[in-house]
């Protein structure tokens, strides 16, 4: 279970902190209003991805980002 995510306001946030107390709103986890079948992919995470490239475009993504983690390792 997730918290909901609070605003900075101090006022709004104990309006906030107050409707969740007395069940005027609900918490961020029970109104969930994403679509069910985006979700499932997302949990997949690069799984589904990954099957539906080929070898050598899989070869060509895996390089770019080790080359992009060294350029940016020898700037620092």
């Amino acid at each position: 279970m997730t918290k909901p995510k609070l605003p900075r306001d101090p006022n709004q946030r104990a309006k906030r902190i107050a409707d969740i107390a007395t069940g005027e709103e609900a918490l961020a986890s029970e109104k969930d209003t994403r679509n069910p079948a985006a979700v499932a992919l997302g949990k997949m995470g690069g799984k589904a991805r990954a099957k539906s490239l080929s070898a050598s475009k899989r070869k060509a993504i895996a390089k770019k980002a080790a080359q992009s983690r060294w350029e940016n390792r020898s700037s620092k």
